[in-house]
């Protein structure tokens, strides 16, 4: 279904736009085989090798009125970015809690056999059993789907939703770590506090025109127990980039579109490339998840004409810093990447840096920039904000 570069993402979105307005407003919701209602262009826009920005252009030149529904899919992804931005504690403790969850699989057969039957796809449950397989043998969800699995995984199994978080997060192409965290903490109550999503057998049929109706789904769906949403800190804004400086371009898995930086005026030294895939979970990230990262990132330095510049991961940063010092390099300069585990590497590599002299350098996108301060409350104060 998704061939890992730029090319095919636009193909993908010129081929959709004609139905991204009243034919998606009606059809959106619909679970069918193929997702034929749905762009599916979650796994090009997580990697940006297609940009948000670019999109929403392209779906407002081709329908000025009428795609609100589908502009409001494409702005929900920059809000998640943007909230857990401004919040990145919120994912530190989601990290701890996976890891929390793993270790009471280790000393509760019972939970642990509930969980392994859910990932399986061996619970029983029609619908829910077919959307764990789908999930690991295409790496994707109908996002309706991903919605009644979140709602059934919590619950009806009564499972740890950490523990669901992060399978999804494992074996979803287009998984980052803002939209997957921050959609199973809605569906939770986490995040609208006290607003769950309860999955029932009449939405799921009707929604799939009849392929599933599950049975013994639970009747309700309570809030889970949850601490108090820390107060957002102040937006980002990214550095300032120097185009004058010697500078060593660094490509991340968090977008794959970096020619921007070369419209600013940046002419590298060299090129490199940083990816932490493997950093998604303290679990074996799924091979198609690897592999369309890294057609992904074989298409972005192709396009940069630097196809074999050399990769590094977060276990070898200084390997990285004595590469840019041997290109005669003064700043690292990277597109700003955020909050998940490449930012985080990206943190260490600049305390790294400052020591010997190097600066590393990330530019945030317009787009984020001028959005992500929208991001302190709800979505549709959100949406106000940016769409009017």
């Amino acid at each position: 279904m998704f061939t890992p570069n730029r090319a095919a993402g636009l193909d993908r979105l010129s081929d959709f736009l004609p139905r991204a307005g009243r034919d998606y407003a009606q059809l959106r919701n619909l679970d069918l085989p193929g997702h034929p209602h749905v762009s599916t262009l979650s796994p090009w826009l997580r990697h940006r090798l297609v940009t948000e920005a670019e999109v929403v252009d392209a779906v407002l030149r081709r329908h000025p009125q009428g795609a609100e529904k589908f502009l409001a899919e494409v702005w929900w992804r920059t809000y998640w970015k943007g909230w857990l931005e401004l919040r990145p504690g919120v994912w530190s403790a989601y990290r701890q809690e996976v890891q929390a969850g793993l270790n009471r699989l280790a000393v509760e057969p019972g939970l642990a056999a509930r969980a392994e039957a859910a990932m399986l796809g061996e619970t029983g449950i029609e619908g829910f059993d077919d959307w764990a397989r789908e999930l690991v043998a295409t790496g994707y969800l109908h996002n309706h789907a991903r919605m009644w699995f979140a709602s059934i995984w919590i619950f009806t199994l009564r499972l740890p939703w950490e523990l669901g978080a992060d399978f999804f997060l494992r074996h979803l192409i287009d998984g980052d770590p803002a939209s997957n965290t921050l959609s199973w903490r809605w569906v939770a109550g986490l995040h609208t506090p006290g607003k769950t999503y309860l999955a029932t057998a009449e939405n799921i049929a009707k929604n799939t025109r009849g392929r599933f109706r599950p049975e013994g789904l639970a009747p309700e769906a309570p809030a889970l127990p949850m601490l108090p949403v820390p107060a957002p800190r102040v937006a980002p804004e990214g550095d300032r980039l120097d185009p004058t400086a010697p500078s060593l371009l660094l490509v991340t898995e968090e977008d794959l579109s970096p020619e921007f930086l070369l419209d600013q005026g940046l002419h590298p030294t060299g090129v490199a490339v940083l990816t932490d895939v493997a950093g998604r979970s303290p679990l074996p990230v799924a091979e198609p998840v690897h592999r369309f990262t890294e057609g992904a990132i074989r298409d972005a330095l192709a396009r940069l004409g630097a196809p074999d510049a050399p990769r590094f991961s977060p276990g070898h940063l200084p390997a990285l810093l004595r590469l840019a010092t041997e290109a005669g390099a003064t700043q690292i300069v990277t597109p700003y990447a955020p909050t998940g585990p490449v930012a985080s590497a990206l943190n260490d590599l600049a305390r790294l840096a400052e020591p010997q002299g190097l600066t590393l350098t990330r530019i945030l996108r317009d787009h984020d920039r001028l959005a992500w301060p929208h991001a302190t409350h709800g979505f549709f104060r959100f949406r106000e904000a940016v769409m009017g």
